[in-house]
């Protein structure tokens, strides 16, 4: 758990998720709006190069996935219902593939901060296992955290900056309106949806 201060010099306690859920475009758009979600980064983890681009990525050779990194506010939304709506956003049983998008950086990852979120994660893939609700079974790899490089300026806020690119509309559009309507409780306020905050 980290400790940062607030405007009104407070300390408010933050905690950080880095999970990797297909393209980050995707999963940056679906956090973004979330209720108690401070700050979503796109970037890379989970390989051996050090500060890789995104071509290097694609081209798999990094062992890197796409991932995004999360800073929220854990007595707002719980990293248990992070990873809920991590899973409930993304086909966790496909190897290295999220729809037409395939390569070993598409793969689905948790990567925990801390023993707690190892030991939440493994929860919480058993329970959405158990549910059957994917009718197979999960392949989401579960490692320690060791280092996130952040993605070039033009992968962040993809979604909001944008919404009319041929990608955004036909993949990121409905995934993020069918979120709105299952997860309407965890939601941001509208206004704060709509200032990208």
């Amino acid at each position: 758990m980290e400790t940062t201060r607030s405007n009104s010099d407070s300390p408010v306690e933050v905690e950080v998720a880095t999970i990797g859920g297909g393209c980050f475009w995707c999963t940056e758009a679906v956090f973004d709006i979330v209720e108690g979600v401070q700050k979503v980064e796109s970037g890379y983890s989970g390989g051996q190069v050090p500060n890789p681009t995104y071509e290097e990525v694609c081209s798999g050779a990094t062992g890197h996935a796409e991932v995004i990194q999360i800073v929220f506010k854990p007595d707002v939304i719980s990293y248990k219902d992070i990873l809920r709506i991590f899973f409930a956003t993304h086909d966790p049983t496909t190897l290295n593939q999220q729809g037409s998008d395939i390569g070993t950086h598409y793969r689905s990852m948790i990567l925990h901060h801390s023993d707690q979120q190892r030991d939440v994660a493994k929860e919480v893939i058993q329970e959405v296992d158990s549910s059957k609700v994917w009718g197979a079974k999960l392949i989401t790899e579960l490692r320690p955290f060791q280092v996130f490089y952040k993605a070039e300026d033009y992968h962040q806020k993809y979604f909001q900056k944008n919404p009319n690119q041929g990608y955004c509309k036909v993949i990121i559009s409905p995934k993020v309106a069918k979120f709105r309507d299952h997860y309407r409780e965890k939601l941001k306020p509208p206004l704060v949806q709509s200032e990208g905050l």
